[in-house]
């Protein structure tokens, strides 16, 4: 599974990735489309604390779903990704898009 992050960096979804977040955030299955598009269109991208980034997306009011991923020159990957209310925690952290 492939999306394009808004840097035009081509982020990958694989399998090992997709089994590892099911297993941590069970509640995710099914959102493996959500998940890419939250990348690809997200409402904003923050700093994470080792040259990743992490594409926010409000899919409730009040809830976001988070997606951790690294960008390497042209290629990148999807570390994990997790729903989280915690807003001062994301509001903390340096917002690098837009």
């Amino acid at each position: 599974m492939v999306t394009q992050s808004v840097n035009f960096v081509r982020i990958r979804l694989t399998d090992e990735r997709w089994t590892h977040i099911l297993t941590e955030h069970g509640e995710l299955l099914g959102w493996h489309e959500l998940i890419l598009q939250t990348v690809a269109s997200p409402d904003r991208v923050l700093a994470g604390g080792m040259d990743e980034l992490l594409a926010v997306r409000e899919v409730n009011p009040g809830k976001w779903l988070v997606v951790v991923y690294k960008e390497q020159g042209a290629d990148g990957f999807i570390i994990t990704a997790f729903l989280t209310r915690r807003a001062a925690s994301l509001n903390r952290r340096q917002q690098v898009w837009p």
